[in-house]
Parts: C-alpha cells; sequence; structure tokens
C-alpha cells in the first residue's frame, strides 16, 4: 500500500477481495481498483500483497479463475467466487464485524 493510504488489519485482504468478488468477477488490477476506489483511495492494495493472496484464496476453493480478454484486449485472469466462496465471506464478515465492535468498545473504555 501507499504512504498515504490506511495499513490495513491483519486478515482483512481476503475479506475484501472476497467481498468485492461477490459483485461479479475481475482481473487483479479490477479488484485493487475496486477496492480503492470504494475506500476513496485510503485502502490501495499492491500487487506483491494481492496476487499471493489471490493465489492463497484460489488455493482454498474460495475462488475459481479463467482467462479472458479485457475490454483493453489483453489476455487477462479473472478470478470469480465459489459457492464456497460466498459462504466464507458471510463467516469473514460476521466475525470481522465482531472484531470492529469490540475494538471499538475497548477504544470508547466501554464498561462491560
Amino acid at each position: 500500500m501507499g504512504t498515504d493510504s490506511t495499513p490495513l488489519l491483519a486478515g482483512t485482504l481476503d475479506l475484501l477481495i472476497l467481498k468485492t468478488l461477490s459483485a461479479g468477477s475481475f482481473h487483479g488490477y479490477g479488484i485493487a481498483a475496486h477496492i480503492q476506489r470504494l475506500s476513496r483511495d485510503a485502502l490501495r492494495i499492491e500487487e506483491g500483497s494481492l496476487y499471493p493472496a489471490l493465489q492463497r484464496i484460489q488455493v482454498k476453493g474460495w475462488i475459481a479463475s479463467e482467462t479472458r480478454k479485457s475490454p483493453t484486449g489483453r489476455e487477462a485472469r479473472y478470478y470469480k467466487l465459489t459457492a464456497a466462496g460466498r459462504r466464507q465471506l458471510g463467516q469473514e464478515e460476521s466475525a470481522f464485524t465482531r472484531s470492529v465492535a469490540a475494538t471499538v468498545r475497548v477504544l470508547r473504555g466501554a464498561e462491560s
């Protein structure tokens, strides 16, 4: 990620990729651009982080890929969410929401 961007919380890259692919198939650059655009440029995913994550997620069976032509006419690998990936996305969204809520409670000094 760039120096002006917000660092990702540990473990959120997979969640962001799965969430992006829940909207449809994307090539790697498209995934990174989608995350950057929706985060209003706060999150920038570098190739050195993105492609190893895509490979790891694909090995787990959460995404599938195919090579096809991009709008520019170049060959590109497009990724899409699998049924297992959709289930995993639901689990990761729930776990992330619980974790963020707990962190906010601590930061605010909420009583138990």
